[in-house]
């Protein structure tokens, strides 16, 4: 969990990055930006506030780790703060080169360096990239003599931040403890903010592991398994079932626990290991036999379990509970199959 309730600016840059895609520049600022601390607090809670998720991640790169400009630039501002602006420039530059995608936006661009922040209980200095592409309009009533003026003005939702990340100064040989966010972008455009301007990996910590555990999971139950066994979308539902309860009443992960509880018969449970093996390679992960489950990671990835049978576009149906209170069965006359449910009360 971040915290920023002792968090102080100790200082900032502000550029604005042009789309490259549509010709424009950078407009590099002269000087670190100097604020007075009212406006310290509320730049504080607008660059904070959208961090709420304990997904982290690395800084990363494919064969060498200095290799990642924005690594090697902010490790640059940690030995010394006061090349927070030389390096807010590299930054800026090293922005609008991966800023090609027609739909990004120009924005302004927010290089700043926290002391004091609070990571998961440890209290480091962070710094703090962030970018500003969405403007918003605002009305202006002022006080005449004897009446009222309206006027417009465009400016930042300081309650929605588009994009930014927290590097914090911690686990610098991982490629330091990242948190970031993309409020903005979606699709391929979303790319250059996550993989082509920071190039970083999820960290592989219990978030990480509870969230991979899941998916397999998911990709066992509703790939593998009705290429193997005699499994129709119902049997499916229940497996998911199980496997969502688990992770929401279990404070721990062990494989072999969840084989034979929610798997249970030994040639599912083989088939299940032999397909965490082959899902680790292809999505070049790697699997933890035990581990703690986290809670955030099971609320936030609750969906991949959802129990849903779709049948054709007419009805949805969401199965929650024991499996034996719905059947299936075929229909000669009309040529149909259909699913019989079985309840005690109507609500």
């Amino acid at each position: 969990m971040i915290s920023s309730e002792l968090a102080a600016i100790d200082s900032l840059v502000v550029h604005k990055v042009g789309s490259k895609a549509a010709g424009e520049d950078i407009r590099f600022s002269k000087a670190a930006l100097h604020t007075n601390e009212s406006i310290n607090q509320l730049l504080i809670s607008y660059f904070f506030t959208p961090f709420k998720s304990e997904e982290y991640f690395n800084l990363s790169h494919d064969s060498d780790l200095n290799m990642n400009e924005v690594y090697s630039y902010v490790t640059k501002i940690f030995d010394h703060p006061d090349e927070l602006y030389t390096q807010s420039v590299n930054l800026a530059k090293h922005l609008y080169e991966n800023s090609a995608h027609p739909k990004i936006k120009a924005g302004e661009f927010y290089v700043v360096y926290f002391n004091d922040c609070i990571v998961d209980g440890e209290q480091v200095d962070a710094v703090g990239i962030f970018k500003s592409e969405s403007k918003e309009t605002y009305l202006r009533v002022m006080p005449t003599a004897d009446n009222y003026e309206i006027d417009s003005e465009a400016g930042i939702n300081i309650n929605k931040l588009d994009k930014g990340c927290l590097i914090f100064d911690t686990e610098k040989e991982n490629g330091y403890l990242v948190a970031v966010v993309d409020n903005l972008s979606k699709g391929a455009e979303a790319q250059y903010w996550f993989d082509h301007f920071l190039h970083v990996r999820q960290r592989e910590d219990i978030y990480f592991q509870t969230q991979t555990a899941i998916k397999l999971c998911k990709d066992f139950v509703s790939k593998k398994m009705p290429e193997e066994f005699q499994l129709d979308k119902a049997d499916q539902a229940a497996l998911l079932n199980k496997s969502a309860a688990f992770f929401k009443e279990k404070e721990s992960f062990d494989f072999d626990e969840f084989s034979n509880e929610v798997m249970q018969e030994p040639q599912i449970i083989e088939s299940f290991k032999n397909h965490r093996e082959a899902y680790a390679f292809d999505h070049q992960v790697k699997f933890d036999d035990a581990f703690d489950i986290s809670p955030t990671a099971v609320k936030k990835t609750q969906g991949v379990l959802k129990s849903v049978i779709k049948l054709d576009k007419n009805f949805h149906i969401y199965i929650h509970g024991n499996r034996d209170y719905i059947r299936k069965g075929h229909d000669e006359e009309t040529g149909m199959d259909y699913y019989q449910l079985f309840f005690e009360e109507e609500n």
